[in-house]
This record gives structure tokens, C-alpha cells and sequence, in this order.
């Protein structure tokens, strides 16, 4: 199963998030059900990743967004328990420092983009600035408009360089974003994830949702996809997620490098000091 044809932005179409069934599970009955694909999954993306990281001819971008509560966190801790950290980084992009406030607003990303042989996950990402900055006002209309053909060139390039990039709009729905509110607030374990703003910023659920159209709309191109993934059911959305980290992987053909000394030499001298030994 592949569900990059079911669940991608295909570049130029129109997005409407209210057509979009958020509770979406395939042909995937139950979380029990999904186990062990899931399972698999993961063992395929690490075993991907391996050669990713040993052959260092390709990296991988994986961008996370969605509204508060949509799992961003969740998503982020299911793909990194699939790879080796030593290849993989998560940074996430919040209100910019004054420094960076002097800089582009893309000047903040690059330096966490990934190397070849690489994988880095973004938790909010560089498209916070035509979503946030657009909902709140904090700039134009005329500067957050023109930052999408901004960022399509960013990505250009990167993939350029031999950087594939994932780009993943985690989607639930307004009932289900309260549901995990009320989770967190009865459960200690979650309740440090509260924030004065969770229930401010539902107020600017609509304008959001434009503004994820709009992001999608303009910036789902053919060398850097958008991925809606219905995510009322957490359990769905990891499997989706990994799915696809797996396919993408599949696709860039992976291979182990040749080996940089003569193994047979190496053979000996390892037969030479096994003999020593005993």
C-alpha cells in the first residue's frame, strides 16, 4: 500500500479542508488492526535510513504543521524512534529573535536543513510565516503573499541539492482538538503542554484553515508535495506518516557505499590477531 496517491496535495488543485474526512483510516479497522504495518513501517525507514546515512549522496526534510493539538509532537516522537539520532535532528520554529527579525525570514531555517546523509524534522517550520504572521496581522498582505514563491524557490533549491523534502499537514477537527484539551487537563503527564493561548487561538480557527488552503494551494509543487493526514486517529496518522517516509526512501534507490580498504587484507590481519589471541 502506497498512500501518497490517496493522501497527496497534487500541485495546482484546489484545497478544501471541510471536504477532508479528518478520522480517515483506510482500510484499517482498529489501532490493533494497523500494529503491525506500523511495526513495519518503521523497521523499513530504518533500514532505509541506514543507507541514507552511510552513502551521503541524499538528505531528507520533513516539515510537520497542523493546528495546535494536531500531534505534531506525537508525530515527531514515532519518527525518530524509527531512526538512528546520530543521522537525525528536530528543530522547531517559534516567534523569531530579534535577531532573526533582522535577517530574511528564511535566514532562521537553512542552517537546519540537512547535509547529505542526513534527516531533519521540522516541528512548525519556515511556513509559520505565511500562517501565524498571516492570522495575527503581523505583517502585510503584500509581504506574506509574496513569500510563498519565496519559499517554492527555497525548496527548489534544496531539492537541487539532493535534499527530498516531506511536507505533512497533520488535520483534525475542531471537536477532536477540544477532546485533547479536556486529555490534557486530566492528565498531569500532559498537563505541561497547556498554554494560555490553546483556547484564544481556536477562536481563529477559520482564518487558520484559509491559510492552510492557501499554503498548500501555493506551495504543493511537484518537487516538494504537501500531505494532508487525517489525524483524529492518532494511530492512522503514524501509520500514514511512516508509510510514506518508507516509500520516499524506497524511491531514491539507497545502497551501502563500497568499502574504502581491501577487505581481504583486512580479513588477514583480523585472522592474523584472532590466532594472536588464542
Amino acid at each position: 500500500m502506497d498512500l501518497r496517491r490517496k493522501l497527496i496535495v497534487k500541485p495546482g488543485t484546489t484545497v478544501r479542508l471541510k471536504d477532508v474526512n479528518a478520522s480517515y483510516h483506510a482500510h484499517y479497522k482498529t489501532e490493533h488492526d494497523a500494529d503491525k504495518d506500523i511495526e513495519e513501517h518503521q523497521a523499513r525507514v530504518s533500514a532505509y535510513q541506514q543507507k541514507l546515512y552511510a552513502e551521503k549522496k541524499h538528505a531528507l526534510l520533513i516539515v510537520l504543521q497542523g493546528i495546535d493539538a494536531a500531534g505534531k509532537d506525537g508525530t515527531c516522537w514515532h519518527v525518530m524512534k524509527a531512526m538512528n539520532p546520530q543521522g537525525t535532528s528536530v528543530h522547531g520554529f517559534k516567534q523569531p529573535t530579534e535577531e532573526e527579525k533582522l535577517h530574511d525570514f528564511l535566514w532562521r531555517v537553512h542552517p537546519h536543513t540537512p547535509a547529505r546523509g542526513q534527516v531533519s524534522v521540522f516541528n512548525r517550520s519556515h511556513y509559520e510565516d505565511v500562517l501565524v504572521t498571516r492570522v495575527h496581522d503581523l505583517v502585510t498582505k503584500k509581504i506574506w503573499s509574496n513569500r510563498y514563491d519565496l519559499i517554492n524557490d527555497f525548496e527548489k533549491m534544496l531539492v537541487a541539492n539532493n535534499v527530498t523534502i516531506l511536507k505533512f499537514f497533520l488535520y483534525i477537527t475542531p471537536e477532536e482538538q477540544l477532546e485533547r484539551f479536556r486529555q490534557r487537563l486530566d492528565d498531569p503527564a500532559r498537563q505541561w503542554k497547556i498554554s494560555d493561548a490553546d483556547y484564544k487561538e481556536r477562536e481563529y480557527w477559520d482564518k487558520y484553515t484559509a491559510a492552510y488552503q492557501d499554503m498548500m494551494e501555493k506551495c504543493s509543487t511537484k518537487h516538494a508535495p504537501w500531505y494532508i493526514i487525517p489525524s483524529n486517529n492518532k494511530w492512522f496518522r503514524n501509520l500514514a506518516v511512516s508509510n510514506i517516509i518508507w516509500k520516499t526512501l524506497q524511491d531514491m534507490d539507497l545502497k551501502f557505499p563500497e568499502p574504502t580498504v581491501d577487505i581481504e587484507k583486512i580479513r588477514k590481519e583480523y585472522h592474523h590477531a584472532k590466532k594472536e589471541n588464542i
